[in-house]
């Protein structure tokens, strides 16, 4: 026996070096212990790959550039403050470790858990979407065993079924591949990066139109059948132009470009119709995947339906290094319509310098264009503080971190200003004159509340009061469509974002006064709930409902701002649009 083990141990030698250069190889130069970065990975320089079907393009090659920090270099703390801090972030973990451990008990491996019923929730194909978006909050946390039990589940999730008609490409793009690509990232588990690329195969399956745009409402079905499909004619501008940051980092780790191609096209097209549509500079909500034609819808804004499209221009260039100039060109572009037509400040009771973003709308009067702003808040459209806070610092651009810290400062006094603490999801207020006329008026604060219900007498301000009681309207705000607060993560992303721009102290408090305002009204016996109205005084009404993003999301933040300021620095890591961490190239 002992003679035979000699005999063949060169041939293992000789097999494992075999394996060990292959994993090293296919993995993107990452081996078995993930330690590498993706600046030193040798295939970060994309082979082709030959395929008479598909024209590629090579990823951006060369050496990073040395970019404009963007983090302020925090001094020394005071041991008291240090104190302060660390017992909030126990306070943040501990209210996630709550919220995992129901999940965990309850719903572990479904797409959510219900707060107040305890039962499970499948939204995103079944696929275990609160699962996967917590991983790198797991790790993120120091829940090294949790994180070992989530990843061991994560991995065996079988994306060969669904249980929706209807997948959201997007949405699956974002948390899915995005929280793998992340966990990856942080823990160099291999396993990930094997579900990120199986997730990246799937969703590259929605590409497969004509014209390879993609199909964002997607049957999974028909695809999985090869069934033929075609773009649609009309699709959102943030579930159209998001994909770049996922599917660039996936190409990064893997070497194969096939996604990094997916993302330029769309790139390409967005750059090439940015100057030619209604309002110039921006992409309207409404795009026309089908016909390449994404300059015809009248109506721009930064929130809901488009945010992320914009979000991702200036991360794009900072997740490669400056590799990838048009992404700059874009942003610069597109912010400076947006800040010179989207921004308003309105008219506040105690007269703060805040901004809001609105939706701006292209009319046609007497065969001529006409701007008219609608001058509509979202809580979604928070996240454009802390985007502009990091352009600004990019591109070396004061005035888009000037820009920033009004709105942040605009969303932190829209919580403060609401009885429970919290930001509806949509509200309307009433502008300033201009920046230096700003005083408080409340007549015309009545006329405009008295405007926006539709009543033809602006001067009945016995009308004006009984509106502004029975809406339960604070004053500066004119009306609220939709009072809910779905457990949103933008208000304290930006202020995060701000705070390790800026170091500004008072948003530490600001912070944690979001977060106990936002604990003592969500909190239910299980976990934490979305809320039907943020209008009411006291205890208010609870949806059965707690998307991942609470998780993914909204208490990393929280979590993060606590944090010592090196724990997921900003010139190191950049975050997609479900808070998932990417490195960046450096």
């Amino acid at each position: 026996m002992i003679l035979r083990r000699r005999v063949w141990f060169p041939f293992v030698i000789a097999t494992l070096v075999l394996f060990f250069y292959y994993s090293w190889i296919t993995q993107g130069g990452y081996g078995l212990t993930g330690s590498r970065s993706a600046s030193q990975n040798p295939l970060f320089i994309a082979k082709a790959i030959e395929d008479d079907n598909y024209f590629w393009r090579k990823l951006p090659t060369g050496k990073p550039r040395t970019l404009p920090r963007i983090q302020k270099a925090f001094g020394k703390e005071l041991s008291k403050d240090a104190n302060i801090r660390r017992g909030r972030q126990d306070a943040v973990k501990k209210a996630f470790a709550r919220c995992w451990k129901s999940y965990r008990s309850r719903a572990f491996k479904s797409d959510e858990l219900a707060p107040i019923s305890g039962k499970s929730k499948e939204l995103f194909g079944g696929w275990g979407a609160t699962l996967v978006d917590s991983l790198d909050t797991l790790w993120i946390m120091s829940m090294r065993s949790e994180f070992e039990e989530a990843v061991t589940a994560a991995v065996q999730i079988d994306f060969t079924t669904c249980v929706i008609e209807t997948v959201n490409a997007f949405e699956t793009a974002i948390r899915y591949l995005g929280g793998f690509l992340a966990a990856y990232d942080l823990s160099g588990d291999l396993r990930l990066l094997r579900k990120a690329r199986e997730v990246g195969d799937m969703l590259y399956k929605a590409f497969d139109t004509p014209n390879r745009m993609p199909i964002s409402r997607w049957d999974f079905e028909n695809a999985k059948k090869g069934g033929k499909q075609v773009a649609p004619e009309m699709e959102w501008l943030a579930e159209v132009g998001s994909f770049s940051m996922e599917f660039t980092r996936l190409s990064m780790l893997t070497g194969d470009p096939k996604w990094y191609d997916a993302a330029e096209r769309i790139r390409k097209a967005l750059e090439e119709q940015q100057s030619a549509t209604q309002l110039s500079g921006m992409w309207p909500f409404a795009l026309n995947p089908r016909d390449m034609n994404f300059n015809s819808d009248t109506t721009f804004g930064l929130g809901a339906l488009a945010d992320s499209t914009y979000e991702y221009l200036p991360k794009m260039y900072a997740m490669m290094g400056g590799l990838m100039p048009s992404y700059q060109s874009m942003y610069e572009n597109s912010m400076k319509t947006a800040l010179k037509h989207l921004l308003f400040r309105p008219m506040v009771p105690d007269t703060a310098d805040i901004l809001i973003s609105g939706t701006m709308h292209i009319e046609s009067k007497d065969g001529k264009k006409a701007l008219n702003l609608e001058y509509q808040g979202q809580h979604l459209v928070c996240f454009a503080g802390g985007m502009l806070a990091v352009g600004g610092k990019l591109f070396e651009k004061p005035e888009h971190l000037e820009a920033a810290t009004k709105l942040v400062d605009g969303c932190i006094w829209t919580y403060n200003a609401m009885p429970l603490g919290i930001m509806p999801e949509t509200f309307f207020m009433e502008p300033c004159k201009s920046d230096k006329e700003c005083e408080w008026d409340e007549l015309v604060w009545k006329r405009a509340v008295l405007r926006e219900a539709g009543e033809q007498d602006l001067d009945n301000m016995e009308k004006a009061d009984e509106i502004i009681a029975q809406s339960r309207l604070p004053k500066g705000f004119t009306k609220i469509p939709d009072p809910s607060y779905l457990l949103r993560p933008e208000a304290i992303e930006s202020v995060f974002i701000l705070y390790r721009i800026t170091g500004r102290q008072d948003l530490l408090e600001s912070a944690w006064v979001m977060f106990e305002s936002i604990q003592m009204s969500t909190k239910t016996s299980l976990a934490n709930a979305a809320l039907d109205d943020v209008t009411v005084h006291g205890d208010p009404p609870k949806k059965d409902s707690m998307e991942s993003f609470w998780m993914g999301e909204t208490l990393k933040y929280f979590y993060l701002i606590f944090s010592e300021p090196d724990l997921i620095n900003l010139d190191e890591w950049v975050f997609n649009t479900e808070a998932h961490p990417f490195k960046r190239l450096v």
